[in-house]
């Protein structure tokens, strides 16, 4: 397996899939850069030659933000945000979804299992008023 970026990235798949294994790189982003390393997309990195390869790491590493560069400057703009006290950042402290999405019903990711609760819902017998 071929590594750039400091990543395995499969062989035997098709060079703009591979490349979405890198941190930081879609589907987008891998055809822009293949397109810089003059690569046709749907070659399979196994019959890339090492220049071909030298070209695509090149590209990665001198002009793109991947991988541990990239997950720093992620978690530090959230620190900031935490740091800051906005609303996004108290989001973030609570592990509550920020980008305003609903929490009424939905969001179970994020706030965990159920937790029952004594005293709610519907009582027998009782009719609706």
């Amino acid at each position: 397996m071929p590594r750039v970026a400091g990543v395995d990235i499969p062989a035997n798949k098709q060079a703009w899939v591979s490349l979405q294994y890198i941190y930081g790189i879609g589907p987008s982003l891998a055809r822009r850069i293949l397109d810089q390393a003059k690569i046709a997309h749907d070659v399979r990195i196994k019959d890339l030659s090492e220049e071909e390869l030298n070209r695509v790491r090149e590209i990665v590493d001198k002009q793109f933000r991947v991988e541990g560069e990239l997950r720093k400057e992620v978690n530090l703009n959230i620190k900031r945000l935490i740091e800051i006290g906005c609303y996004r950042g108290l989001r973030h402290r609570a592990g509550l979804p920020v980008r305003g999405q609903r929490t009424r019903t939905n969001a179970r990711t994020k706030r965990g299992p159920r937790k029952t609760v004594a005293g709610r819902g519907q009582k027998r017998g009782v009719a609706k008023k």
